[in-house]
């Protein structure tokens, strides 16, 4: 069994867990939902009751349930952990990649904004603290990116800081990656590119609508 298998069957047993203690009334708000997954998460890494491999991914569980409370929302980390080892989440279209992508980075507290043309340059743009995480996509480049089907067929511009490390590793596994822009007048500017797209680079799309959504 692979780490990823390994890391599924994790969220597959914990959110069993979650569901049948539900069934049988145990569980009927969203702080004792907490309670009970941060319990069962320390009991399954204090008698270790899956491989080590996934301690790191229990041990940051833990942490979040016990920081943040019924804020962490681990049923929904729980799911996308569970989405994306398993492939089902591959399985939906880009825009559906993207948006689950998204609130799984508010999920773990990441700031996330739509900027206008007029806040995404010029004098009235938005400045973003290198320290604090946080993701703005243009809107205009929002609109333009997807068809009908959800399939991105234009660039989709971001600004993005903080640990945007963690955040590129989040995207990967939404099928989506983040790649910076160093040729731009901002350094935080990154391009997103979902993968196996109808659009899978700059040059497929042509020089000319790169430099339109680069001047927005």
């Amino acid at each position: 069994m692979t780490l990823t298998e390994k890391s599924g069957h994790l969220a597959w047993c914990a959110l069993t867990a979650l569901a049948l203690a539900r069934q049988d009334g145990a569980v009927c708000s969203d702080a004792q939902e907490n309670l009970f997954l941060t319990r069962w998460l320390a009991t399954a890494l204090k008698q270790h009751r899956f491989p080590r491999e996934v301690a790191p991914d229990i041990e940051w569980l833990l942490k979040q349930g016990r920081r943040y409370g019924a804020g962490a929302k681990l049923p929904g980390k729980l799911d996308y952990l569970w989405r994306s080892c398993t492939g089902s989440l591959s399985e939906q279209n880009d825009l559906f990649r993207l948006t689950y992508a998204l609130e799984t980075a508010k999920d773990m507290h990441w700031a996330y904004r739509l900027l206008s043309d007029r806040e995404w340059s010029g004098r009235h743009v938005v400045s973003l603290n290198p320290a604090v995480n946080s993701i703005c996509i243009s809107r205009s480049s929002l609109d333009a990116a997807f068809d009908d089907e959800g399939r991105q067929v234009a660039p989709l511009m971001a600004r993005v800081s903080g640990a945007v490390a963690g955040l590129q590793q989040l995207f990967i596994r939404c099928g989506w990656q983040i790649d910076p822009q160093p040729g731009e007048a901002s350094a935080d500017i990154c391009r997103l590119c979902a993968v196996n797209s109808v659009i899978t680079g700059i040059k497929d799309y042509g020089a000319e609508q790169e430099n339109a959504v680069a001047e927005l």
